[in-house]
């Protein structure tokens, strides 16, 4: 879990090219939400809060530094389903938006090349393309 956050904050911080397997974006999400857990706690136990809403600054400094990868991974894992990264909005229709996204990014990726690059599920990929221009 943690090579996925790894790899998703630091090798791609705001890589939105290629396919995202299901594994990497559910491995980040939950690597992240699990940080943000501890950054609350730590917030709230150290009173480093503010606002009405007592709001964490630590959790708001995490926030804003993830948001970047979060966004690319998502777009990324849009890709492997073979959509475009603006379908993302579809999350702005009330209700119906949330629940279609959250289907699209549990559906299994296309099993070959589609126009985001090859299956990052097939480490092969890569030596079939050999030789053919």
């Amino acid at each position: 879990m943690i090579e996925w956050y790894k790899k998703v904050v630091f090798e791609n911080y705001a890589n939105f090219n290629g396919r995202a397997r299901r594994e990497e974006f559910w491995f980040y999400n939950l690597a992240g939400l699990i940080i943000s857990i501890v950054l609350m706690i730590i917030d709230q136990v150290s009173g480093l809060t503010f606002g009405v809403a007592k709001t964490g600054i630590l959790g708001l400094v995490y926030g804003l530094a993830i948001f970047l990868p979060g966004l690319a991974v998502s777009v990324r894992r849009l890709h492997d389903i073979n959509k475009s990264g603006w379908f993302s909005f579809i999350v702005l229709i009330p209700l119906i938006g949330v629940i279609w996204l959250l289907i699209l990014f549990c559906k299994e990726g296309d099993q070959s090349r589609n126009d985001y690059g090859n299956d990052p599920k097939n480490i092969f990929d890569e030596m079939d393309e050999i030789g053919k221009e």
